[in-house]
């Protein structure tokens, strides 16, 4: 019988964070499996998830885009305001 393989769970937050490192195969091992084992489960993550890939997608003809100084931190704050907002 094969060992029974724990994963440790990660909540929302967490699974904002590590996103786009995840997308671009910049995470450990272990924090993949973390990742994807919340996004089987989550919604809201897995809504995040696909459309920040389709975003990616789409932007994926080599034009170059520079977002504002501070987007990337603005747009986690406010994810993490409407999470605490919305339970």
């Amino acid at each position: 019988m094969p060992p029974t393989i724990h994963i440790a769970e990660v909540d929302c937050r967490e699974v904002w964070k590590h996103l786009s490192s995840y997308m671009e195969g910049d995470v450990t091992l272990e924090m993949r499996h973390q990742l994807e084992h919340h996004l089987r489960g989550c919604r809201r993550c897995t809504a995040i998830y696909d459309g920040t890939k389709n975003v990616v997608q789409l932007l994926g003809d080599k034009k170059a885009i520079d977002l504002p100084r501070g987007f990337s931190e603005r747009l986690y704050d406010r994810l993490v305001l409407q999470s605490s907002q919305q339970g």
